[in-house]
């Protein structure tokens, strides 16, 4: 059975972006981005929010080839990975959405994505903290994916919204050389 899984990197004090919108802080070093690719196999379709598919973009244009440099043969297996899902784009503002396999949706509605998920054969995975935010509230989320950098940014998106309760099991966690964090977290019901 499919799952909807909320992954995201993030600072130490919860932030996906800083308080000035960058994030430069939580490019991932070859390590993280290689085991990030092993956990976005299983996805077959992202559903994404404006901000995070304008960012996404970037990856329909990355060759996918193989490579002899390290760095780029890990680029390369992530836009294998991305090209080959669907990509569902959640977004009031865009006019229209460009790249194979993406569509635009105007509303976010929890149960056509939970319908979404209950039949899908591959996990399906929710990216952005304002569209998970969402799906949170609404209680659909089966599993948190948490990437920790260790960096305090003081502000910007937080990758949580406030005002909700999640009981969590930690089902997994990595630690890396570079000092992020990996903790995988199952949404007990």
């Amino acid at each position: 059975m499919a799952r909807l899984i909320y992954t995201t990197i993030a600072s130490l004090d919860g932030y996906v972006n800083d308080a000035a919108g960058g994030f430069q802080w939580a490019a991932p070093d070859r390590e993280v981005h290689s085991f990030v690719n092993d956990l976005e196999r299983d996805i077959g379709t992202y559903l994404c929010g404006r901000r995070l598919h304008e960012v996404m973009v970037y990856w329909q244009t990355v060759p996918t080839e193989d490579s002899d440099d390290p760095d780029d043969a890990v680029e390369h297996d992530y836009a294998r990975i991305w090209q080959a899902a669907e990509k569902v784009v959640y977004s009031r503002t865009l006019e229209a959405v460009s790249g194979p396999r993406t569509r635009l949706e105007r509303d976010f509605d929890p149960a056509a994505v939970a319908t979404l998920v209950a039949s899908a054969d591959r996990d399906v995975s929710i990216g952005g903290p304002t569209l998970a935010a969402e799906a949170l509230r609404a209680g659909i989320v089966d599993e948190l994916r948490l990437l920790t950098v260790p960096v305090v940014v003081g502000g910007g998106t937080r990758i949580l919204p406030d005002g909700i309760r999640l009981d969590l099991e930690l089902i997994e966690h990595r630690r890396f050389a570079g000092g992020t964090t990996y903790a995988r977290y199952a949404v007990t019901r």
